[in-house]
């Protein structure tokens, strides 16, 4: 069994937490604030703290069957000594019997350290705001969905990342098509060549984000980038206090496939966008490599929103850095009808309005 490790407040004793808007650690009982300078002690001060070892013989309860406490973790809160029950890969919660927010030092000590956390700069409420205007503006949201949809739960979480440097040496083969047409008192003209265009270069990439959690889908994720990492600091445990925390469950080696195939995306558009002046460019070969690569360990900031109506569940995710919203909202049918017809009779109007510009021509 595990233990919670939480950070008391030295003038009452309570549980203090991250406050994303001061930027510092601030008690709710008696608000007093704490510089973030004194954060390395208090994680030093952790560390030396003595652990307790009190065994007791028990017969009681029968023996798991194989299998059955796959993935169970249980620990203990050292406020009021609830037991709590979370997921192998949880690093930090908040005790649901007293409410004091607790990080799981056992779950991060692991192979790997985070090396870096961006702290949470919006809050629970102004994360309620930004759904309130992502519902709003959106003319074919059923009316009923904004009156009758309530948050079921919301959360904000350390989702863990990798992040990847690397340099890119490209050399990418395309094949282009030019067309030119004249006419004279006879015939009309058309002259297509064909070329062969090269590109070629180094391009450096730095910080190229793949979530290393399983329960995190890497498109909703990618969608709420990106992440000022400007702002990323030295990690430290405390900055988990009051939010939910998770250890990564996809590795680095993992990881790397998407990080690669985000960096050949990118090198591929890049190239691309320099070749102008062609009808159609077509790409032939690509030949990418990869020099000095490194990768970092992160935890990044993430609101999560779960919503129910009308019998389904939506999910949306908030940037807990820079308040970019993102998540999927039900289509009202007979609004989408009305729309498709007004757009097809539109252009039905203007086709009718061509041809007729074109008999009197």
């Amino acid at each position: 069994m595990a233990v919670l490790q939480e950070y008391k407040c030295p003038c009452c004793g309570g549980a203090i937490a991250f406050d994303s808007g001061a930027q510092k650690m601030v008690c709710p009982y008696c608000d007093t604030e704490f510089e973030m300078e004194v954060l390395a002690a208090y994680d030093t001060a952790l560390k030396e703290e003595p652990t307790e070892e009190m065994n007791w013989e028990n017969s009681g309860g029968s023996q798991w069957q194989e299998g059955e406490a796959e993935g169970l973790c249980t620990y203990v809160c050292k406020s009021c000594g609830g037991e709590i029950v979370a997921e192998e890969t949880t690093a930090a919660t908040a005790c649901p019997y007293c409410g004091n927010p607790v990080v799981l030092m056992g779950r991060l000590a692991g192979s790997l350290k985070p090396d870096l956390v961006i702290p949470f700069k919006l809050d629970k409420k102004a994360a309620k705001a930004a759904l309130k205007e992502h519902f709003s503006g959106k003319r074919l949201l059923p009316k009923i969905f904004k009156d009758e949809n309530h948050i079921d739960e919301i959360k904000g979480i350390y989702v863990p990342f990798w992040l990847f440097d690397a340099s890119a040496d490209a050399r990418i083969r395309y094949r282009a098509i030019r067309v030119r047409k004249w006419s004279d008192h006879h015939f009309d003209y058309t002259e297509t060549s064909h070329f062969s265009v090269t590109r070629g270069g180094t391009l450096a990439f730095s910080n190229v984000p793949v979530d290393g959690s399983a329960k995190m889908t890497d498109d909703l994720m990618e969608s709420i980038e990106p992440f000022d990492l400007s702002e990323a600091v030295d990690f430290q445990t405390a900055y988990l206090a009051g939010y939910l925390a998770d250890k990564y469950d996809v590795d680095s080696e993992q990881s790397m496939q998407r990080a690669n195939e985000r960096i050949r995306k990118s090198t591929e558009d890049a190239f691309a966008a320099t070749v102008q002046g062609y009808m159609t460019v077509m790409p032939e070969a690509s030949g990418i490599r990869l020099q000095k690569g490194s990768v970092k360990y992160a935890l990044l900031p993430v609101w999560l929103l779960n919503t129910s109506w009308n019998g389904q569940s939506y999910t949306f995710a908030m940037n807990g850095q820079t308040g970019k919203m993102v998540g999927d909202l039900p289509v009202d049918k007979a609004a989408y009808n009305r729309w498709l017809f007004g757009l097809t009779g539109a252009i039905g109007m203007v086709l009718y309005a061509a041809s007729w510009l074109l008999w009197l021509l």
